[in-house]
């Protein structure tokens, strides 16, 4: 079943993504900190260390969004440069203003890109990243393989996405949160009725744990690993071409 976010409206769900983040993107950063407690900085932090020992210098940053992991990357690993790709040209503008402010515009560029199908060509990339965006790909197996094509021979991968945690009493609580409480505050403070419905309903339908790792073997990555995050609210996923 495809979740989208706008369940009366037509277009594809790439289409309603795109125009969903548009609609919250002034409000995204403050949202994300503030519905997550700040775990997700940490959680991104940890993602980026996957790549301290491979030194990347040229990185990816796939659903850049307002492009805090590829800030993260730049402060970490020091690469010559970072492009982010993303389908929203709201997030992308917080984005530049965000890179301009921090005067590391030069180093980070943010480009508009469709994840499904990447405007570069085959293994450009010494590493490939991406923060909670695969899981609005519309066509999951043909964004992760394109993410493949751009790697170089070699090259890993660090995915850090939503799970669902499976031990009680963290399931339960996450369950209320997620439906009940982040929905509302998401409404209030975005002004968008179905961005923060669509999140925890995404979540519960992305394949996550084994499952993606399956997901990532079958389209050819080697050494596939799953790190879980904060009782299993989130993972980290890594994968070598």
């Amino acid at each position: 079943m495809t979740v989208l976010p706008y369940k009366d409206k037509d277009g594809s769900k790439k289409e309603q993504v795109a125009e969903m983040f548009n609609s919250i993107s002034k409000r995204y950063d403050f949202l994300n900190h503030f519905l997550s407690m700040g775990i997700d900085i940490l959680w991104r932090k940890k993602a980026i260390r996957q790549l301290k020992a491979a030194q990347p210098k040229l990185i990816l940053d796939v659903a850049t969004g307002t492009g805090d992991l590829a800030i993260e990357a730049l402060n970490q690993l020091a690469p010559d440069k970072v492009i982010g790709v993303d389908i929203s040209e709201g997030m992308l503008e917080m984005g530049r203003e965000k890179m301009k402010r921090l005067g590391v515009d030069d180093k980070i560029e943010m480009s508009m890109g469709d994840s499904e199908q990447l405007l570069f060509e085959d293994n450009k990339f010494d590493a490939v990243v991406a923060a909670f965006g695969v899981r609005n790909f519309q066509d999951l197996e043909k964004g992760l393989a394109d993410m493949r094509r751009v790697l170089k021979d070699g090259g890993k991968i660090v995915i850090l996405e939503f799970s669902t945690p499976t031990a009680f009493p963290m399931k339960q609580l996450y369950s209320f949160y997620s439906n009940a409480i982040l929905p509302m505050i998401g409404k209030v403070v975005s002004k968008d009725n179905s961005a923060y419905t669509y999140l925890p309903e995404s979540v519960q339908e992305f394949p996550y744990g084994e499952e993606f790792l399956g997901v990532l073997d079958k389209l050819g990555f080697k050494e596939t690993t799953c790190i879980p995050l904060t009782f299993g609210i989130s993972s980290i996923y890594t994968a070598i071409k």
